[in-house]
């Protein structure tokens, strides 16, 4: 089995620490501090009796509701078994062995793409600029040899929105060098839909748009997420796929999850606060730099000199507190971690866990 290198591994945590997962306070997993809504979980609920029969083949109610969502046609939308699923079958429907990821980026894009047999490149983004996105650079990392382009945004661990006309332009790149685009949109729900590029890459033909709802829905135990791109796109995908790939229970949060513009709102004021007051919090103690985010998460650079690994243990041991250690990301090699924004109290004693670990000018 290949090794585990993500945030959110509360029971594997609990197991190897000895302790009790119900009492370890996970940072590391960038999950919607509200929780699961009441909605969702009154479909799940009602969703239950549905287990005797085989699920929806295709998800098609909530292709549609999803596809009124984005104002795109039902079969532009292909709901997956968590966006993962996608990662891994766009591979298997690009032609060509040469990818190019935007880095530092989500693991499984390469591991994807390494075990469907393509030749992987980076494009680093650099942590002094705040990781921002050079177009004529990265148009001359493309010209050396691409077929398919991977890229995050907002970014993850790095939480950098990139503008709608950033997008754009590198939209026109892939297309005029006949690159296949995938934009990873996992965390755009917590921004808002000004940066997407759903419309465009759904008329494209070149390109897809992955999006997820068990992050900002708060259901990562169910897996669902989707892709927006054109009929042929989709229709590829699901043909390499099979039907059954969306179980019932996940097929009705999806539904009820999408329609609750009460919790995307409260959401939204919610995180864009806490997250607001966390960074400023973290930015005080001595030895900490946090970057600016757009979602619900920060990363945070660490002094040299210190470890994070060591750091992260001190963390886990002492406080029961569990954060990313980024070491395992392509261009974060070593001292950054990701914290996510969770509820008022749980920040509050994160901050003062890593006050008592790094002592200093406060």
């Amino acid at each position: 089995m290949s090794r585990y290198d993500h945030g959110g591994d509360v029971f594997g945590t609990a197991r190897r620490s000895g302790v009790d997962p119900e009492k370890l306070l996970d940072f590391s997993a960038s999950i919607n501090p509200l929780g699961i809504s009441a909605a969702v979980r009154s479909a799940l609920l009602a969703a239950v009796d549905r287990l005797v029969h085989y699920p929806e083949p295709f998800a098609a109610p909530l292709r549609e509701i999803l596809a009124s969502c984005h104002g795109v046609a039902p079969e532009q939308i292909l709901p997956a078994n968590g966006s993962t699923e996608l990662i891994y079958l766009l591979p298997r429907y690009v032609r060509g062995k040469r990818a190019l990821i935007v880095a530092p980026a989500f693991s499984e894009y390469a591991k994807a793409l390494t075990v469907a047999g393509w030749e992987v490149r980076y494009h680093l983004l650099s942590p002094d600029d705040g990781f921002c996105l050079v177009l004529d650079a990265l148009q001359e990392s493309i010209e050396q040899g691409c077929d398919l382009l991977f890229l995050c945004n907002p970014g993850n661990p790095t939480g950098r929105l990139y503008s709608r006309e950033e997008m754009l332009a590198v939209a026109r790149i892939c297309r005029a060098a006949g690159v296949f685009l995938v934009l990873d949109e996992a965390f755009m729900d917590f921004c808002g839909e000004e940066a997407s590029l759903v419309p465009e890459l759904a008329a494209s033909g070149n390109g897809v748009v992955l999006r997820s709802l068990t992050k900002f829905h708060a259901i990562p135990g169910l897996r669902l997420g989707y892709a927006v791109a054109s009929a042929a796109v989709c229709e590829r995908l699901a043909e390499l796929r099979g039907p059954w790939s969306v179980n019932a229970l996940a097929q009705a949060a999806g539904a009820a999850a999408v329609g609750d513009i009460a919790y995307r709102d409260a959401t939204r004021e919610f995180v864009a606060a806490e997250r607001q007051n966390l960074r400023q919090q973290l930015s005080e103690i001595c030895g900490l730099l946090p970057f600016s985010g757009a979602a619900n998460y920060l990363l945070v650079k660490l002094d040299a000199g210190r470890s994070v690994n060591d750091l992260c243990d001190k963390l886990l041991v002492r406080y029961g507190i569990i954060v990313r250690d980024c070491s395992s990301f392509v261009g974060l090699e070593g001292g950054y971690f990701r914290v996510a924004v969770r509820t008022s109290q749980e920040n509050r004693l994160l901050v003062k866990s890593l006050r008592e670990l790094l002592p200093g000018r406060q």
